[in-house]
């Protein structure tokens, strides 16, 4: 049935009760048929008015005019009425989806409430009630109900108390944004009532959202899967089945929270209305307090209108608010929306603070279980069916364990990568997965970083065996540390967090960048190489401030972290002689917190392992050594760099490899001086154009060359 249909029964017989109240004014009114009553008061209308006004103040026991037709029956008070209107529906039951019913069952209206929102909205459904309203407002013009008027219709008096409670602010039906009474100046007889157009909708089975909250709600995506690996879901499911519930979920990493909100209300069986604020302003330097009032009107961007009308979209379809990530001053957000009625779930990374909600009552605050790294089922759901997705990869546990990604982000980079490999025609692979998947983890890191897309394999790394199999337990270790950590509980404890680090000790050249970057891309992330010269600062504590905004974006961002010439940062702790011996023993000792708690991916590298702190050094995951390459491996590396280089046949390397202790880098830099040189003339690379390299590079490090003459 279609859901307008008991609403226009109801009109019906409002407008049975609309005509016998006209024709109980118009029987004695001698300005019934002017045709311009309404626009101008007649001696005979200024008369009729004072008729009735004495009637009105004889009260109910005094003369009343006499009707040729029944008018409307007046009631005493509220209770009186809603009794005879409940019989009323009862006598005539409807079928269908009666949205107004369940509505006022769902918000706790009482009857009276039902049958003045529906005086209200007459107009707004059939225009036949608008000349109606008009002749018994005595004004043409005026073709809403008033107060007045809506009591008259519903049988009170218009000095009943109760009756004139139902138009108060705090009264259900403005309070819930269900009615707008307007023309406050006016007598309060005399104010126009009207419905929200999104009511009205609403009531008439349009669900389309309040244009009023423009791309900042949208519907909370179901979870891919059931959180098993926590119960903490379970439990809060059921207790918001049990009641409306506000609360604030603090999370480790962004996202952990609106995925525990998804779970907990997909638990309970409620839908919900995602809502993400408007970015804060910078508090101004000189503020002390930031929860101020006078803060709260200076600098809160949320409307009183916008979040009213979040409730209010809420209350219409019964479901809850979800709100991540919170302002930076969240205070006044969660005091607007602190209502009993609403499920309300916020999420975000700081801690609770009560001056949030001075005044009114705390949320419940719980503590967000962390996010899965590598979710197989809910990268299997987000992927759908093999037959949708050409396959996919072989090894997609492989491929996804290093993300740590939430629900609506999977969703997201599956489909990214689904659309990149219909673009490219060609079946889903790993390559698509892991590019789709770093997109939505990009980050504010590169304000502080240099991002490198890895676009090295293990074939670039020409290395003894000991340190290759130390990258390779790198990368293993990078992979399953959700299992080893957090499943089988061997994390140490005491907030420690489940991040990987670890050092990259050798000479200069011999491929520790190279390395870092070969590692992330086989785990399938970017590699961001921290810039000395956004870290360190001159001034006292700036340095820490800096640092902590990188391992904060590193901790929500997967990617991998690396701290080049790491010993200017993490260098020893020397003995305090004076104040700047102090304040760099601080800088240590943050750093040594700090890492503890790292969640992320964190190499370091050195040319002195002896200058880093040992303390840091306990703390690492794995220290590599690259050692110097010999002959053979300076062979090998010679080799690779001329791969792709064109070069005159019977080239020999080996002699610049044995003559020349050059490491991995300075070999590179030879072969490109070699190579400008050839390409200056226009020919390919020759021996000479070698030794002209290499002597180069021997010379750049300020050791003895042969000259020309004296051969080699």
């Amino acid at each position: 049935m279609n859901p307008s249909a008991p609403l226009l029964a109801r009109l019906d017989r409002l407008r049975e009760r609309v005509a016998r109240l006209v024709a109980l004014r118009s029987a004695d009114d001698p300005t019934a048929d002017d045709p311009l009553r309404g626009l101008y008061l007649s001696p005979d209308a200024a008369r009729h008015l004072l008729l009735r006004a004495d009637a009105a103040s004889a009260g109910p026991d005094g003369p009343v005019p006499e009707a040729p037709l029944p008018g409307p029956q007046e009631f005493e008070d509220a209770a009186e009425f809603e009794d005879a209107a409940e019989a009323e529906e009862a006598a005539r039951p409807e079928g269908g989806d009666d949205r107004l019913y369940r509505l006022a069952v769902r918000l706790g209206l009482t009857v009276l409430d039902v049958q003045l929102l529906l005086v209200a909205l007459a107009p707004d459904l059939q225009r036949a009630f608008e000349p109606l309203y008009g002749y018994l407002n005595d004004d043409v013009s005026r073709r809403r109900a008033t107060v007045g008027l809506a009591l008259e219709l519903c049988g009170l008096p218009a000095h009943s108390a109760e009756g004139r409670a139902r138009f108060h602010p705090a009264a259900p039906l403005s309070a819930l944004g269900l009615l707008r009474i307007e023309e406050p100046d006016r007598p309060f007889l005399s104010r126009a009532l009207s419905v929200p157009d999104r009511v009205v909708a609403h009531l008439l089975g349009d669900d389309t959202q309040d244009p009023t909250l423009g791309g900042r709600v949208r519907a909370l995506a179901a979870p891919l899967v059931r959180l098993q690996h926590d119960a903490l879901p379970q439990r809060l499911g059921k207790r918001l089945a049990a009641g409306p519930l506000t609360v604030y979920l603090r999370e480790q990493r962004e996202g952990d929270g609106l995925a525990c909100a998804a779970a907990a209300l997909a638990v309970a069986g409620q839908e919900a209305l995602h809502y993400v604020p408007r970015a804060s302003a910078p508090a101004p330097a000189d503020s002390r307090d930031h929860e101020t009032p006078q803060y709260h009107e200076a600098r809160y961007h949320e409307t009183d209108h916008e979040i009213a009308a979040l409730l209010r979209e809420a209350r219409l379809r019964g479901c809850a608010v979800v709100v991540a990530p919170l302002p930076d001053r969240p205070g006044p957000l969660i005091r607007a929306l602190a209502v009993s009625d609403v499920p309300v779930l916020l999420a975000g990374t700081r801690p609770y603070d009560p001056q949030w909600c001075d005044g009114h009552r705390d949320p419940l605050v719980l503590d967000a279980p962390r996010q899965r790294a590598g979710d197989l089922d809910a990268w299997s759901a987000a992927l759908g069916s093999a037959e949708a997705t050409g396959g996919g990869p072989a090894d997609l546990a492989g491929v996804v364990a290093p993300y740590r990604l939430g629900g609506e982000h999977i969703r997201r980079a599956a489909r990214a990568a689904q659309e990149l490999a219909a673009f490219e025609d060609a079946p889903l692979s790993g390559s698509h997965l892991r590019l789709a998947a770093r997109q939505q983890s990009a980050s504010g890191l590169e304000q502080h970083a240099r991002r490198i897309r890895p676009a090295v394999t293990w074939d670039d790394l020409v290395l003894p065996e000991a340190p290759l199999a130390h990258l390779h337990e790198l990368a293993l270790r990078s992979r399953h540390r959700e299992r080893v950590l957090g499943d089988w509980r061997l994390s140490a404890g005491g907030g420690r967090g489940r991040g990987v680090l670890a050092l990259f000790a050798g000479d200069s050249g011999t491929g520790k960048t190279l390395s870092a970057e070969v590692v992330a891309a086989e785990l399938g992330l970017d590699l961001y190489v921290v810039q000395l010269s956004s870290v360190v600062d001159k001034y006292i504590g700036e340095t820490e401030k800096n640092l902590e905004r990188i391992f904060t974006e590193a901790d929500r961002t997967d990617a991998v972290l690396l701290f080049d010439e790491a010993d200017a940062v993490f260098g020893k702790r020397s003995e305090v002689k004076d104040a700047h011996d102090r304040y760099a023993n601080l800088e240590s000792a943050y750093l040594l917190q700090r890492l503890e708690s790292f969640d992320g991916i964190a190499l370091l590298t050195t040319n002195l392992r002896a200058n880093i702190d040992d303390a840091f050094t306990r703390r690492l995951d794995l220290v590599v050594d690259f050692p110097f390459p010999d002959a053979a491996q300076r062979l090998a590396l010679w080799r690779h760099s001329l791969a792709s280089v064109p070069c005159v046949p019977g080239i020999d390397p080996g002699r610049c490899a044995r003559e020349f202790e050059l490491a991995g880098g300075s070999i590179r830099s030879a072969v490109v001086t070699a190579a400008y040189a050839a390409a200056g003339r226009g020919e390919a690379v020759t021996d000479a154009d070698l030794l002209t390299g290499a002597q180069r590079e021997y010379r750049k490090a300020g050791r003895l060359v042969l000259d020309d003459d004296n051969g080699w």
